[in-house]
């Protein structure tokens, strides 16, 4: 319509009116504009804040996930201590030295939840996220920590050590009564609160006298200390990260409901 009009006054060289509709089309390319940038940003502020929503439910899941493998290896820990002095002992309690050593061989592994953050860089859009969650989810998710320390206490030598000297039904009797707890999607939750092994004395006397008998046991369990500390360590620091990216977030929330 403003260009027909302009067209016609050039036409009839109707310079007033040329000046006026001139104006009303640059008005009206400048206003379009405007409002297709505002509309673009009420966009963005919506879409960051479902990223903050699902990072901060992602992040909140990982955050428990890390602590279930921090008390974990806590306990592997424990049990690493108490196989050293057993094995120092050779009145130890048979039983009580199996069930130490093999639960110093067992590992566990949470993957990270990392589809809304893959996502969030896959398109770009971190630059929707205040700069501090980028920074500390950036660090989070960066390398998997618990995937690396799974990766090398599954092929230590300890675990190969223990698990090539306790005989199989010794090891399915400790799996059933010793071991893992497990959750109804099967991922590890904690250890078994009570140790009980369906096995004879004599097996488990001879099985104890196996794991005594061999040096390398011992050696090996030092090394295991060591990595199985670093894992302990390195997923606390991880969830310690979390705890920060989820503070930022929370203070991200807020700041929008302010405004």
């Amino acid at each position: 319509m403003i260009l027909r009009r302009l067209s016609q006054s050039l036409k009839e060289q109707n310079w007033m009116a040329i000046a006026i509709e001139f104006v009303l089309l640059v008005l009206g390319v400048f206003l379009g504009i405007q409002v297709a940038n505002w509309n673009q940003k009420l966009a963005d502020a919506r879409l960051g804040q479902e990223y903050v929503m699902r990072l901060k439910s992602d992040l909140e899941k990982d955050l428990a996930s890390r602590r279930d493998l921090i008390a974990y290896y806590a306990a592997v820990l424990e049990s690493i201590e108490r196989t050293d002095a057993l094995l120092a002992d050779p009145v130890s309690d048979a039983k009580t030295l199996v069930f130490n050593a093999y639960r110093a061989t067992e590992i566990n592994f949470r993957a990270p939840t990392r589809a809304t953050w893959d996502e969030i860089v896959s398109t770009g859009d971190t630059g929707l996220l205040p700069r501090d969650v980028v920074v500390s989810a950036g660090e989070y998710f960066a390398f998997d920590t618990a995937r690396n320390h799974l990766d090398i206490l599954n092929v230590s030598a300890y675990r190969h050590r223990v698990r090539t000297i306790i005989p199989l039904s010794m090891q399915q009797a400790l799996r059933a009564g010793c071991s893992d707890l497990r959750d109804g999607t099967q991922q590890i939750t904690g250890f078994m609160t009570d140790c009980s092994i369906d096995m004879s004395p004599q097996v488990i006397e001879a099985t104890a006298a196996d794991l005594r008998a061999d040096p390398v046991v011992l050696a090996e369990l030092r090394h295991q200390y060591s990595d199985v500390y670093s894992a302990h360590a390195n997923i606390s620091g991880d969830a310690e990260v979390i705890r920060k990216a989820l503070s930022s977030l929370a203070n991200a929330g807020e700041n929008r409901e302010a405004r």
